[in-house]
């Protein structure tokens, strides 16, 4: 599946990043949580498109219909007689099959909502991040982007606290720190906060 994919690719990104330094951003992003999170959602989709249960007709009563007229034809034998008195019977005819037809037709494929007209192009999720360093260090380097002067994660170290937490990617930019803005501050004096 996918996963496998994914991690003969990381494979072979862990190689090349002892060679490239450049090639570290694409490694992150790929090992990154919620990448692998979204890849292992499209991978069940995927099963349950394929493994989805069709119902096998649409129209049961229908067909029953046409059973216990086709017996009505037919030489009376014992069990053409029980094989009819059971089509007929009221809880198979109003419950089982009505019941049957209705799961069939219905559609239980999930509806997303439509998404509003009004939301800016521009527009940034923001998200509120509480981690409890206590003695251990918080696993993850930041960084002055060079553009807009934004103080960013640079990266986070595998298996350091903000990896184990899965709150915290590279790319976030950090916009306050335990109450402080960071705005305008050096990374090193918002280390000192962190």
């Amino acid at each position: 599946g996918i996963s496998h994919v994914l991690t003969l690719v990381l494979q072979e990104l862990s190689l090349l990043c002892k060679r490239d330094v450049n090639g570290g951003m694409l490694y992150d992003l790929l090992r990154s949580r919620w990448l692998q999170a979204l890849l292992k959602i499209y991978e069940c989709l995927q099963h349950y498109l394929r493994k989805r249960p069709v119902p096998v007709m649409l129209q049961a009563r229908a067909l029953t219909r046409e059973v216990v007229e086709l017996l009505r034809e037919a030489p009376q034998s014992g069990e053409v007689k029980e094989l009819r008195r059971l089509l007929r019977a009221p809880h198979l005819k109003a419950a089982l099959l009505s019941a049957h037809d209705t799961v069939a037709q219905k559609d239980f494929e999930p509806t997303l909502p439509p998404l509003p007209d009004n939301i800016p192009e521009n527009e940034e999720a923001m998200r509120i991040v509480c981690l409890v360093k206590n003695n251990q260090p918080l696993g993850a380097t930041i960084k002055r982007h060079e553009i807009t002067g934004d103080i960013t994660v640079a990266r986070v170290i595998h298996g350091g606290l903000a990896d184990r937490s899965g709150l915290l990617y590279a790319g976030d930019k950090l916009v306050e720190v335990n109450g402080v803005p960071v705005e305008g501050l050096e990374p090193e004096q918002v280390i000192n906060i962190l």
